[in-house]
């Protein structure tokens, strides 16, 4: 899937301030997916995303801000997860996504043909479905490339098993199939640069 010479950087950022959360878990297994098929990552989830509000008129960033800005601008593709919370993306992810604004000056503005997952787990299908367009309508918004597939997760429903790992197989087989789609189309888009 991949050259030797190009192995593709996957960031991947959402999850809670809860510790092992859905939204967290399938995040992290995405990511492991995107690993087993040759790419190398880098989660920012929970605590990781504890950043003050973006404020575009400062220049003043802390040291987990910027490290946030810099793993974002060297990324060829990016994986947001979002629980959805009344209906709608978390204030901690959408925080964290504001620091984009960052990249507005670079060469490749923004996330700029950069191939953009989306993942959204809520206690019940309308949540999760409601985020999971709002994620793709932010990668818009910042220039990405929604992937084909995004993956909506009705945390009602029993996805886990006791031991916390993936026990149901249509959402662990989308979750694959979404760490595939990213690689594919970080590979063409480097090729193409």
């Amino acid at each position: 899937m991949t050259s030797p010479e190009r192995v593709p950087f996957v960031v991947g950022l959402g999850g809670t301030l809860r510790a092992r959360s859905s939204t967290e878990r399938a995040l992290r297994y995405c990511l492991e997916s995107v690993q087993r098929h040759g790419g190398e990552v880098r989660m920012f989830a929970g605590p990781d995303l504890e950043l003050p509000m973006y404020e575009p008129q400062s220049l003043a960033r802390t040291p987990a801000a910027l490290e946030l800005v810099k793993a974002l601008r060297d990324a060829d593709a990016v994986v947001v997860a979002s629980p959805g919370y009344h209906g709608a993306i978390s204030g901690l992810v959408k925080n964290a996504l504001d620091y984009i604004e960052d990249l507005r000056e670079d060469p490749r503005v923004y996330l700029d043909n950069t191939p953009w997952g989306c993942i959204s787990c809520a206690y019940g299908w309308q949540a999760a479905v409601g985020t999971l367009g709002q994620l793709r309508s932010i990668g818009h918004a910042l220039r990405a490339w929604p992937t084909p597939l995004g993956v909506a997760i009705n945390s009602a429903e029993q996805i886990w098993s006791d031991s916390g790992e993936l026990a149901d197989g249509p959402v662990r087989d989308q979750l694959d199939l979404l760490a595939t789609q990213l690689l594919n189309f970080a590979v063409s888009g480097a090729e193409a640069r």
